[in-house]
């Protein structure tokens, strides 16, 4: 049964966001209750998250975001501030290697590197070499699939070279770190409901006034936040709070895949590579691997995904193929297995891949959505966010006419919540991509 009697705030979903949520509403004094219709937390697309921690967004308050996550994951104990029996997740952090390609944004990166004060180095194709002689330059501009006669061509003279970000790397375990914060949420507090869905959302007088569950059980709350990951929007229905929504989500099928290779030297040299030359990101894998995503080029199809519950898990061939074989373009020396091996999961994306944190329209309901892909990183900061939202518009504060702003706890600049607003127009500054 249910150990929380009429909790201040209900949680639906409990990844990495949904437990950070927890952490940060409970540690200001209130009383939380998440409830996930997985059997633990980050058991949903969290567990097959790439957990990779880096700077490069296409938008000045996703660059501050992200500057902002770093300060929490290089200090996860102290943060954190509770011991959690499973032990800690480690964050690697041997800085990100973005290879220059010939889509603008790049020189729109450095920019806004320079506005939010993120340490880089721009490096020549020379000390691109230098550093990274396991790699081919050529420049193969724009990705293609295999299909297309500009695929096996050898490439269309070389990379210009890339920018060195000094922080950047990934989590190794994005589900223990889930852990971490719902035992961090604990510690003040907190309660976590695992194995029945929400099945309704109830509301009284235009007020949201708690959930039902599908074995009949009722929770009681004055607000209620969605945080369902790939479920969002169907939570979404199920509150009534579309009308107004400029912005919505789609649960979207992708692919990362996995490698056999002798890393050393790539590790060595980075935790992260971003190639969007070729189309694809990669970084050091546990068990001597590579791990292999997609950057969303054109050349790749879409798999939206209209039940989340329903999607196949398995990994294709065909896009199995055509990612090893772009990076095997960029890395000549690695050995491409004969059979595929990687995770097939679901992002939850909104329409321009920069996620929903806001009230909505029915009082007391707000939304964490739109976050699979590239939001894990930030997963902290947008705790506190949300937190800090609530707060706010609970004490009588118009966000929708007066955008919430505050100075982030760590580096002290302005974060503007408007700026991940429901009503917002499409963001033509995005990369339209896992990218942000």
């Amino acid at each position: 049964m249910l150990n929380i009697n009429n909790p201040d705030v209900i949680i639906i979903g409990a990844g990495i966001i949904g437990c950070a949520i927890a952490f940060e509403l409970s540690k200001a004094g209130y009383k939380t209750l998440n409830i996930d219709k997985n059997k633990s937390a980050g058991a949903g697309s969290t567990i097959n998250s790439c957990a990779i921690v880096r700077m490069g967004y296409s938008t000045y308050d996703g660059v501050a975001m992200a500057h902002e996550c770093f300060q929490y994951w290089q200090d996860w104990p102290g943060y954190l501030g509770a011991a959690d029996s499973s032990g800690l997740a480690q964050f690697v952090n041997r800085g990100t290697i973005m290879l220059l390609s010939p889509e603008p944004r790049s020189q729109r990166m450095l920019q806004l590197f320079d506005e939010v004060g993120v340490e880089y180095e721009l490096w020549d194709a020379q000390t691109l070499r230098q550093n990274t002689p396991f790699m081919n330059l050529a420049s193969f501009y724009p990705p293609t699939r295999m299909a297309h006669e500009q695929f096996w061509a050898d490439g269309n003279g070389e990379i210009d070279g890339a920018i060195y970000i000094r922080n950047g790397g990934y989590v190794t375990d994005p589900q223990l770190a889930t852990h971490n914060l719902m035992a961090a949420a604990q510690a003040h507090g907190a309660e976590f409901w695992f194995g029945t869905p929400v099945i309704s959302i109830r509301d009284n007088g235009g007020r949201i006034s708690g959930v039902t569950l599908s074995d009949g059980m009722r929770a009681n709350s004055p607000i209620v936040i969605n945080v369902a990951g790939p479920h969002s929007a169907l939570v979404n229905r199920m509150a009534g709070v579309t009308g107004d929504m400029q912005i919505t989500t789609r649960a979207l099928r992708h692919e990362v895949h996995f490698i056999p290779a002798e890393i050393d030297e790539i590790a060595q040299t980075a935790s992260h590579f971003s190639d969007a030359d070729t189309g694809v990101y990669f970084r050091p894998e546990a068990g001597d691997a590579l791990l292999v995503g997609s950057k969303d080029p054109e050349c790749d199809t879409k798999e939206w995904v209209d039940n989340p519950d329903q999607f196949n898990r398995r990994v294709t061939q065909d896009q199995w193929k055509h990612q090893i074989y772009r990076l095997a373009k960029r890395l000549p020396g690695i050995r491409i297995p004969t059979m595929p091996k990687g995770v097939a999961d679901l992002y939850d994306v909104s329409d321009d891949w920069i996620p929903i944190y806001d009230k909505s329209s029915l009082p007391g309901f707000y939304m964490a959505i739109g976050t699979s892909g590239n939001q894990f990183k930030n997963a902290a900061p947008a705790g506190h966010l949300i937190a800090r939202l609530i707060h706010a518009v609970e004490n009588g504060h118009d966000h929708d006419q007066n955008p919430l702003r505050y100075n982030a706890v760590y580096s002290g600049l302005e974060i503007n919540v408007g700026f991940y607003s429901r009503l917002r127009e499409m963001n033509p500054d995005s990369s339209y991509s896992v990218s942000g």
